[in-house]
């Protein structure tokens, strides 16, 4: 074998085992990679029953509603809305007016939570929402 099939042999090894770890790896991840919508995208878009999604927005004022352990906000982008049910222990940071990303799955035009992430203070927004509100602006 000549050095030059030996190098092509070797090349072509190393692609094909690069390929395959890549490959791996986005099968692995597939059920943890989450896309960010705003209520006016979800709304817009047809989600299949069982998709997990991530939504973020403002929670709207006047608009959180407290039974036992379940909790009802609604969340907005300033153009449309989205109502959002929720069971377990909100962050110490959630309240009205405040920028919030939730996990979770939409039916029947109402959101399911199952995981909420409120920002940290008051003058950090998450670049995706900042990007996707001056968008609509």
């Amino acid at each position: 074998m000549t050095p030059k099939k030996k190098r092509f042999y070797l090349l072509f090894s190393a692609f094909t085992f690069f390929c395959f770890i890549v490959g791996t790896i986005l099968i692995v991840l597939q059920d943890n990679i989450l896309f960010f919508y705003t209520p006016s995208e979800i709304l817009e878009k047809d989600l299949k029953q069982d998709e997990k999604v991530r939504l973020g927005g403002l929670v709207e004022e006047n608009s959180v509603a407290r039974n036992d352990t379940k909790i009802n906000f609604t969340i907005t982008d300033l153009k449309k809305t989205i109502e959002v049910t929720y069971e377990g222990i909100l962050p110490d940071l959630f309240r009205e007016g405040q920028g919030v990303i939730v996990k979770g799955y939409l039916q029947n035009n109402i959101f399911e939570a199952t995981e909420v992430l409120a920002k940290h203070d008051e003058n950090y927004m998450p670049p995706e929402i900042k990007k996707k509100l001056k968008k609509l602006k």
